[in-house]
């Protein structure tokens, strides 16, 4: 996700910061589609699937997910976006940027099953202020998370029901995804480099969710 820490130094080739590759295009491909599947065999199909992007990166991948939700089942399954700027806990010791749309289907989120979308699962932070920007658009029958990617060391008691890939990594490494459509890249990717660490905290990761 692209959030006020995302400006994090380029890396160089070699030495300390340089990024090995752990997902390429492929294989992000395929953790969508394997996730897509997982999400209609719990919900026995598509009916009342209601999909949440959290921006910036999740907006792409809940996009992607929607739409081979619909391949899957035939339907169109509805798509949108939740900002979660505001419902932070970090708002006082990060630079405050101005919050982006919230943009929810015509026919809302009461009664849905909602998938909220992100591409790094962290601390979870990030996903408890999703729930509270949810709990205030309405009451979903049920709340599910998929992420394409779960590197754990979490802080809150918060769990991916569909994970793309387990990545376990230390504090000191960041995870950044790269996607098509939203990154200036040619093809979706997602790699890890060892990150520098702020006033003893570990780096929040580019592309990635705290």
């Amino acid at each position: 996700m692209n959030r006020a820490d995302d400006t994090l130094p380029t890396d160089r080739p070699g030495g300390a910061g340089a990024a090995r590759t752990v997902m390429a295009a492929p294989d992000v491909a395929r953790a969508l589609r394997r996730i897509a599947h997982e999400v209609v065999e719990h919900n026995k199909g598509a009916e009342d699937l209601l999909v949440l992007g959290i921006p910036t990166r999740g907006v792409e991948l809940a996009r992607r997910l929607a739409a081979l939700l619909g391949d899957l089942e035939g339907v169109e399954v509805p798509v949108g976006e939740l900002d979660i700027t505001m419902f932070r806990d970090d708002l006082r010791h990060q630079p405050t940027r101005a919050p982006l749309p919230t943009r929810i289907p015509t026919e809302g989120v009461d009664d849905k099953v909602v998938v909220l979308v992100d591409d790094v699962l962290y601390s979870g932070r990030t996903i408890r202020a999703a729930l509270d920007a949810l709990s205030d658009l309405g009451r979903p029958r049920a709340v599910r998370l998929a992420v394409l990617v779960d590197r754990g060391h979490r802080e809150l008691p918060i769990r991916a029901d569909h994970v793309g890939k387990n990545l376990p990594t230390s504090h000191s490494e960041r995870v950044m995804v790269r996607l098509d459509g939203v990154d200036e890249v040619p093809e979706d990717s997602v790699s890890i480099a060892v990150g520098e660490t702020r006033a003893g905290r570990p780096s929040t990761p580019a592309g990635g969710t705290r």
